[in-house]
């Protein structure tokens, strides 16, 4: 028998109620299959039909050890069930790894690893670093937000489309290493998109509503921007 992971009381990912129910359908079984699939293969005798069904609907979310389970039940990978890993623990647990697994291939104890996690502030070399990122399969935003620098990213960005973008490329590129070119494209294109936006709020005796608003949601969401301009720029 399939025991679940010793941490049973932590948290579990964002969970996908729609893929978990979508794949339930596909395989033909109701939830008295996945509950007794998980009951008698994974030893987690608390799970009832009522309780998947709740899952499914997006009443509840399973655990780490529950979501595991369900995975193992529903013939799918973990990180079938959850929607985009955002912490370090969510991308370890996507990728179907042991805390032993992760701290093992970066060359960190496991003890320092699981207060990495807990706290949601990586604090590896870059030697261990690079390691995170191969043995989670991290892209360069998830990197970024991982190692707990999305924050100062969006201090710099903010300070970029604000004021003068040039002085900002090194600060950036230091964080997010990118092609100078790209990089330079990608900020001034942000600053002038921002200027419009101050433009806008200022001209004509303060300028609408509408365009202070999106001032602030675009200063709000200026991390996702800046990703989004970057693919853009790459694909």
């Amino acid at each position: 028998m399939r025991r679940p992971s010793p941490h049973p009381n932590q948290p579990g990912p964002p969970f996908n109620a729609l893929a978990a129910r979508r794949l339930r359908a596909a395989l033909g079984m109701g939830p008295e299959h996945v509950a007794h699939g998980m009951r008698v293969s994974y030893g987690l005798p608390h799970v009832t039909p009522d309780l998947v069904v709740a899952w499914e609907r997006g009443l509840a979310a399973p655990g780490n050890p529950e979501l595991t389970a369900l995975a193992g039940v529903l013939w799918c990978s973990p990180g079938e069930l959850i929607g985009r890993p955002q912490t370090l623990r969510e991308h370890r647990i996507a990728r179907g790894l042991a805390p032993e697994d992760v701290a093992r291939a970066v060359g960190i104890a496991l003890p320092a690893y699981l207060r990495m996690e807990e706290k949601d502030g990586w604090r590896g070399t870059d030697r261990q670093s690079a390691a995170l990122a191969d043995v989670l399969g991290l892209d360069l935003p998830d990197f970024v937000a991982v190692t707990g620098r999305d924050e100062q990213l969006a201090d710099l960005l903010r300070s970029a489309v604000s004021t003068r973008w040039q002085g900002y490329v090194r600060p950036v590129a230091k964080i997010a290493p990118l092609d100078r070119r790209v990089l330079e494209n990608v900020l001034q294109a942000m600053h002038q998109d921002y200027q419009g936006h101050m433009a806008a709020t200022l001209s004509w005796g303060g300028g609408s509503a509408d365009s202070s608003t999106a001032g602030r949601d675009f200063l709000d969401r200026i991390v996702e921007r800046f990703w989004t301009a970057v693919r853009t720029r790459t694909e």
